[in-house]
């Protein structure tokens, strides 16, 4: 018996399954068409070795202390994985794969689970990527989401595993992966999160490190930190269940309180960083900087450069209120190599400008955008030892002895305007030595002293020191601060001065690595020597004679240091502009200015000793409390003999002076020539040169004896020009100062 319609049915399913089968193959050559294709547009994998991971750049100080980080869009530090702490490493297996060290690329059991969790949340709130998968992701793939990326990610996973062991990917892997505030790699994230190295984290930090990844965002908002402690203490479980910490580690890691470093990007000494990523951009291509991982050491020393800022805030408190004074810069440099160890560009790079709604570059009395370190500034009466060094130099051999007539005159020529220079209290001084007049700062001497030797020579003297500040339309003014200057070229031609006329230059740099420690540039001393050492000697003799300068600022003046020789000027400019207090040891040289950016005058009588020279001394006292005491060498060709107040050899009696052996005065008559009109007859010389004596003592600023440039008359000066008996000195008969 047949049952109808069976054939029919029969030959029904046998269409079927020959159709499907059809489907079946054609979907299966489709599949492995389209797998093919995916295989052969992979990435090649090996640029994870040879290729280059961009790297942030970073600064440093001379101690190797992170001053800034220089970042393109994404900040990383490549480390190897032997400097990685293994906490970190153990707390990002047991949360993101912790089966990592058995599965080839995917992990089964992990989708499954994933799977099911997004099941029944009826979303998509659960990965099952392994480790290998993410570095996949976010090394060599783009962040789509698609079934093409999640396939192609799946393949590379596999090809992966083929070609790296896992030592290698999971060494990738930390150092690719994202963990927000534009960190990528854990190095970054160690350094942003807690200002340290991923192989100095504590369990709890790594454990914090290793939550982050999931959704750093979100994680790093202040108002979810909660939940970031939270996710914390599940990695610690986790790793205290799969058998990395012990139960006592994961208790303590567990209540550990961490501090979690500030948002803002860290940025130390930042005018000096600003102004050497400027020379950095200016020389290197931006692109290298920001991906290049180089490696930037600077001759900075930011135990110095907190010492100058601490002080700088220090003094612009006082200055502000006292003396209307509200901003600063100082520069600090290492005498004997031209190495820049502090430099402040004001008083708070972070602060707020004043006052409040004022027009940056127009009318803040403090800016905290501008430099005032590099800004052109006049410089008043911390001129002056350039136009000395020039005088006692081989070509005009004037010596600390040679006498200049402090008289007043009018030094314009023909029809100009007149040049009337004055001393700070109105009164003239008559005949008096260098050294008086150069330690006591008076004006009509140093104008004198200029005419005599030029004003070309003395731009000459200032550019051997490395002063490339212009000096037009200044005249005879030059000497007194009439033209402009930059605080960080007037403190480093003071320190080629205490460093024996020897310039090494001016340096910010020590040298720069690339990342393959490959050195781009490292620091060359240029040992020129740019003026006479014996010159430059002089200059410091009477710079450091605290007794030369007591007439005018008092034996205890901040321009002294109890414990070591110490050499200092100070600086006013006209009408209580600035205030300036340049000086240096053998070890150190500082400047120090003080005022407003905008120019606004300082009280009357807020001259450079009262509103910078404090500040200088607390620096320099602070900076050479553990450096040993050091004197200044004197070179070959320094001579000394005794002198009348005439500036001629002494006969008898006398007073010591030191000379070079070029400009002893038996060779030449080594004085400034009197006056014509002044010297017609006896009697009119004799009252100029007869000074006044003043017995009223030095005022004391802030309890420190002396007053300001210029502002006390000559007291006690001893002046004898009565001819005496000539005695011829050789240079053998003179006591060398070895």
């Amino acid at each position: 018996m047949t049952i109808e319609g069976a054939p029919m049915q029969t030959q029904t399913l046998k269409k079927i399954f020959y159709y499907s089968s059809a489907v079946l193959a054609g979907f299966s050559i489709v599949a492995f068409v389209q797998v093919r294709d995916y295989v052969r547009s992979l990435p090649d994998t090996s640029i994870l070795v040879h290729g280059t991971i961009p790297a942030s750049s970073k600064i440093f100080d001379r101690n190797g202390e992170l001053l800034y980080e220089i970042h393109g869009e994404y900040k990383r530090s490549p480390v190897e994985l032997e400097e990685i702490n293994q906490n970190l490493i153990d707390a990002t297996i047991a949360i993101e794969d912790k089966s990592f060290y058995n599965h080839h690329g995917l992990s089964i059991e992990a989708i499954g689970r994933a799977a099911w969790v997004n099941y029944k949340a009826r979303s998509i709130s659960q990965g099952g990527s392994t480790i290998t998968q993410q570095l996949a992701k976010n090394a060599l793939l783009t962040r789509e989401r698609s079934w093409e990326r999640k396939i192609k990610e799946a393949l590379l996973a596999i090809k992966l595993e083929q070609e790296f062991s896992k030592k290698q990917i999971l060494g990738m892997y930390l150092n690719q992966i994202p963990y927000g505030r534009n960190a990528y790699g854990v190095e970054a994230a160690s350094e942003t999160y807690f200002g340290k190295a991923a192989k100095d984290l504590t369990l709890a930090e790594s454990a914090y490190i290793a939550a982050l990844p999931q959704a750093p965002s979100y994680y790093m908002r202040t108002d979810n930190r909660d939940a970031l402690t939270a996710r914390k203490n599940d990695i610690l479980r986790l790793m205290y269940e799969q058998k990395y910490i012990s139960e006592g580690e994961y208790n303590t890691a567990k209540d550990e309180k961490v501090v979690f470093r500030k948002t803002k990007t860290e940025l130390q000494a930042p005018h000096f960083v600003m102004w050497v990523e400027k020379y950095l951009n200016e020389t290197y291509d931006k692109k290298h900087l920001e991906e290049g991982g180089f490696k930037v050491y600077t001759t900075l020393d930011m135990n110095v450069q907190r010492i100058a800022e601490d002080v700088i805030a220090e003094g612009v408190e006082k200055n502000s209120t006292k003396y209307n004074a509200h901003n600063a810069s100082l520069v600090a440099m290492d005498t004997k190599t031209g190495q820049i160890l502090a430099m402040v560009g004001g008083k708070n790079y972070f602060g707020q400008a004043e006052p409040a709604g004022c027009v940056s570059g127009l009318n803040c009395l403090f800016d905290p955008n501008v430099n005032a370190a590099i800004s052109d500034l006049q410089a008043g009466s911390s001129m002056k030892p350039y136009t000395y060094l020039t005088a006692f130099g081989p070509e005009f051999k004037y010596a600390p002895s040679s006498i200049v007539m402090d008289v007043s005159k009018n030094f314009a020529k023909g029809k100009a305007k007149p040049y009337v220079p004055k001393n700070y209290n109105g009164k003239q001084y008559g005949a008096i030595s260098m050294r008086k007049a150069f330690a006591g700062s008076l004006n009509i001497s140093a104008v004198r002293t200029l005419e005599a030797v030029g004003i070309p020579s003395m731009v000459n003297t200032m550019r051997k020191l490395g002063i490339t500040s212009s000096f037009d339309n200044c005249g005879l003014s030059l000497t007194l601060g009439g033209c402009e200057v930059k605080l960080l070229e007037h403190t480093a031609a003071y320190s080629v001065i205490g460093n024996g006329g020897l310039n090494n230059g001016t340096h910010s740099i020590l040298r720069i690595e690339d990342r393959n420690g490959k050195i781009l540039e490292e620091y060359q001393a240029q040992n020129v020597q740019a003026v006479d050492a014996r010159a430059a000697y002089q200059v410091i003799n009477v710079m450091t004679d605290n007794d030369a300068r007591s007439f005018v600022f008092g034996k205890r003046s901040p321009l002294i240091l109890e414990d070591r020789p110490i050499a200092a000027k100070t600086g006013t400019t006209q009408k209580f502009h600035d205030g300036w207090t340049l000086g240096f040891t053998p070890q150190i040289t500082a400047g120090v200015w003080a005022g407003n950016n905008d120019g606004t005058l300082l009280r009357a009588g807020a001259d450079g000793v009262f509103v910078a020279a404090p500040i200088w001394n607390a620096f320099m006292k602070k900076v050479h409390q553990n450096l040993p005491v050091e004197t200044f060498g004197r070179p070959e060709g320094i001579l000394e003999a005794k002198v009348a107040a005439n500036g001629q050899l002494a006969f008898a009696g006398g007073k010591t002076e030191i000379f070079a052996d070029y400009n002893l005065p038996n060779r030449r008559n080594n004085n400034i020539p009197l006056p014509t009109k002044l010297a017609a007859t006896t009697t009119q010389v004799q009252q100029i040169i007869t000074p006044e004596v003043i017995t009223t003592p030095p005022t004391e600023i802030d309890g420190v004896g002396g007053i300001s440039d210029d502002e006390n008359p000559l007291r006690g000066q001893e002046t004898d020009l009565t001819p005496k008996p000539r005695r011829i000195f050789t240079p053998s008969q003179l006591q060398p100062i070895n």
